[in-house]
């Protein structure tokens, strides 16, 4: 899964199908990008360390005082949190396991909660840049700030959270019932490691909205945390958390969309994607973004539609978004948050078929795209 894109890469630019100095252009547009992700997983990998998650969770178990209906919306909102802080992947890779592992202590059925933590880490991943990959090149292909992409985005992510739960909260409602035994409260090893890793977490939200370049910011906290580590656990430190193969696919997949959009591609774009700024616009180039996520990944999925979406006015790159960030939820590639969310699942024993997936997005995905959409033309 990782070497493809990278190989595809290699060979595009050494046959020159794309030329060095476009390759240059990319490499160069993807840098803040790529430096960001490796700075948010850093970050995401040691506040797995310091068991923010872990006590989060836990936290929740006791919150909910047994009622297994509570607990779901609690663990959905931390879900949503955790999407909105640290981005999608980080609650597939990180929360995932955490929120399996609670449902099994307390002898709760397992699928409610791995569907709710997978569906939130892609639908509530609008609202900030640092929520997804795709809300960074969006931002910075219509140079807005963060503040001003929140602005548009807000709405439109409390429609996608509220929706998704409240679906999802009806398919499973027969395993929502009954109660369990409340939890201790959870303990906490090192109190102030834990304490410095949550405020650099929380702290993001305030210095993005406030005007900080999210790049900036990630890799400063980032960074800090590394040095508080670096005092108090230092063998936490280690190369592997860096990540490489994810930073290379990434890349790999820029070199190789445009490639594909320099041979012909961007006409057949232009060809599906319509015209136009009115609700029924956007829903085109939402559903659009949707399938095409479904069918290719929802990362080059953007990457494709993105120039012609631009050229179009801020409103359908944005309804790009909607359908990349919120449609990718049928088939399991349609995002690599998925596929490392399943992988997850498995390792846990918890096996959600690609049918039971599909037949759950058929019903939610449109119904979430078209009021997000909605939510979208308004704001």
């Amino acid at each position: 899964m990782w070497r493809f894109p990278t190989l595809a890469a290699v060979v595009v630019v050494a046959t020159g199908l794309l030329p060095w100095d476009e390759t240059a252009e990319v490499t160069r547009r993807m840098a803040p990008i790529l430096l960001f992700l490796v700075a948010i997983t850093v970050l995401a990998e040691l506040a797995e360390v310091a068991m923010v998650f872990d006590i989060a969770a836990r936290e929740a178990a006791h919150l909910a005082r047994g009622r297994t209906p509570v607990l779901f919306l609690l663990v959905a909102g931390l879900a949503t949190i955790t999407t909105i802080l640290l981005g999608l992947d980080t609650t597939a890779v990180l929360l995932t396991p955490v929120v399996l592992s609670l449902a099994s202590q307390l002898n709760l059925s397992p699928l409610p909660f791995a569907m709710v933590t997978v569906w939130l880490a892609n639908t509530a991943s609008l609202l900030l840049p640092v929520s997804n990959l795709t809300n960074l090149l969006a931002m910075r292909r219509l140079h807005l700030t963060p503040h001003e992409f929140f602005t548009h985005m807000w709405l439109p992510t409390i429609v996608s959270v509220v929706l998704t739960v409240v679906v999802l909260g009806l398919r499973y409602h027969r395993d929502l019932r009954g109660i369990y035994e409340v939890p201790h409260h959870p303990g906490i090893a090192d109190r102030p490691l834990f304490v410095l890793t949550t405020l650099a977490c929380l702290g993001l939200v305030p210095a993005i909205l406030l005007g900080g370049d999210p790049t900036v910011v990630v890799t400063v906290a980032a960074a800090g945390l590394v040095v508080v580590f670096a005092v108090r656990r230092r063998a936490a430190l280690r190369l592997g958390l860096v990540p490489w193969q994810l930073t290379l696919f990434v890349l790999g997949l820029a070199l190789v969309v445009a490639a594909v959009l320099r041979h012909g591609g961007d006409r057949v774009i232009a060809s599906i994607t319509g015209t136009g700024d009115g609700l029924g616009a956007l829903l085109h180039i939402a559903g659009v973004g949707a399938v095409l996520s479904n069918l290719i990944n929802n990362l080059p999925a953007y990457l494709v539609v993105e120039p012609d979406a631009a050229e179009g006015g801020p409103s359908r790159l944005l309804a790009l978004l909607v359908g990349t960030n919120t449609g990718p939820l049928v088939l399991l590639w349609g995002s690599l948050a998925t596929l490392l969310w399943r992988e997850r699942c498995k390792a846990r024993d918890v096996e959600v078929s690609a049918w039971h997936f599909a037949s759950m997005g058929l019903i939610g995905v449109p119904i979430v795209l078209v009021a997000t959409t909605a939510a979208l033309s308004l704001s």
